[in-house]
């Protein structure tokens, strides 16, 4: 009796232990089935504890954080991100020279509650499923952050040089919509995408975003180019992948480019000999001359560069004479950056022929960052060279420094012959 009541003790821990282990793989079952996309978007945050890259949640819990990976900005000043459990608010705090204005937009996780004493505007669900982009300078962040599979309209396909962009063009994947500012506000609205990113300079004869939003499209401000740094302007690809959820790969993205920047900056330091450096060229009587705290100034600094005009305090242009340049640039050891149209030292001098007195052309010290043209004229320099500030600096360290660097190669600059 003793011995049966044993067995039945002994039978009733062994089943105890056979529902345990298919328990316990029921649970590894369904987290194999997290990385596989098979279960719902709120079950992997309760297993992955990650920001949900696709689709809305179908159970949304008021105690749940939906945006565990988060952004922080480290060298861009022109943008913030503040987070919510189930939204996020980016600030674009500066979108244009003297701008008096700040966008705001709400970005809300799919499937859960949009938040109260917001514009309907301003209300974008995200992740974003189709993108349209107006700026070429917007597309690397698609490439990088491996969402250019969502981009369906660009503005001018001619100026595009990223490659898995060129190719959905080539296959009609992505429509244009635009051609310069001319916007197809008809076209756009077939295409209906989640999101619109485009730039402003603060006149609305010429922006776009005023149209697209009373049109019913849901548009963001990106104002890279009002950044002050190299990394700044790169770091924007964090605010790209803020409408993807895509926080943690920017993070991981940006982190590798700026700390290669800063390794090749820190090999400049010691550097006694810096040449000195002009930039621009004469446009119809005027020298757009790069202010001393432009991101052109940053660059020559952090190059070993003596920029002619490092001591003036502004970051934007600075319209000059041709006589103003002459005299404090005649003597310069290099010129960089003129016209794209470029190629040659004869063909500079065919713009003006008093560029001939300057140092740096008589010298043959001539560089010019026209080295990435596509076919029909998109100059890769404003396209992945915003988002890639490492190698640019490492060109222009090649160029003032060739013995820091041997063996790198130009990428974006080319020297006229």
């Amino acid at each position: 009796m003793i011995g049966a009541k044993i067995f039945q003790f002994k039978s009733i821990i062994f089943l105890g232990k056979i529902v345990l282990v298919a328990i316990l793989c029921i649970a590894c079952h369904s987290t194999t089935n997290i990385s596989d996309n098979k279960q719902t978007p709120t079950e992997a945050i309760s297993f992955a504890n990650t920001n949900v890259l696709q689709g809305c949640i179908s159970n949304y819990n008021p105690k749940t954080d939906y945006f565990p990976e988060k952004t922080s900005i480290n060298y861009g000043e022109g943008f913030e991100v503040e987070y919510h459990q189930n939204y996020k608010i980016i600030k674009v705090k500066n979108p244009w020279k003297n701008a008096n204005t700040t966008f705001e937009y709400v970005l809300v996780q799919c499937g859960t509650p949009t938040p109260k004493g917001f514009q309907a505007t301003q209300i974008i669900q995200v992740p974003v499923n189709t993108i349209v982009s107006l700026s070429t300078t917007h597309l690397p962040h698609l490439d990088k952050l491996g969402v250019v599979d969502k981009l369906v309209g660009i503005s001018d396909r001619k100026q595009v040089n990223t490659a898995s962009v060129v190719d959905k063009i080539k296959t009609g994947q992505v429509v244009e919509v635009s051609n310069n500012a001319n916007v197809n506000v008809e076209k756009l609205l077939e295409l209906n995408p989640d999101l619109v990113t485009t730039h402003g300079v603060g006149n609305p004869n010429i922006d776009s975003y005023p149209k697209l939003l009373e049109a019913g499209l849901k548009v963001a401000i990106n104002a890279e180019y009002m950044e002050s740094s190299p990394l700044g302007r790169a770091e924007w690809l964090k605010f790209t992948a803020l409408f993807f959820n895509h926080e943690a790969k920017a993070a991981k993205i940006f982190a590798e480019i700026a700390q290669q920047y800063e390794t090749i900056v820190a090999q400049v330091k010691s550097v006694k000999n810096r040449p000195s450096v002009f930039v621009g060229f004469n446009f119809k009587g005027t020298w757009y001359m790069p202010g001393g705290n432009s991101y052109v100034a940053q660059y020559l600094a952090d190059a070993g560069a003596n920029y002619l005009w490092k001591e003036d305090k502004s970051s934007g242009s600075l319209p000059l004479s041709f006589e103003k340049v002459f005299e404090r640039a005649v003597n310069a050891d290099y010129w960089l950056n003129f016209s794209q149209s470029c190629q040659t030292r004869k063909d500079l001098l065919a713009e003006d022929n008093r560029y001939a007195e300057f140092k740096a052309v008589k010298n043959g010290n001539l560089y010019n960052n026209n080295a990435r043209i596509n076919t029909t004229g998109g100059n890769d320099y404003w396209e992945s060279g915003i988002t890639n500030p490492h190698l640019v600096l490492s060109d222009l360290i090649k160029i003032l420094h060739p013995e820091i660097l041997p063996n790198h190669q130009l990428k974006y600059y080319r020297q006229l012959s």
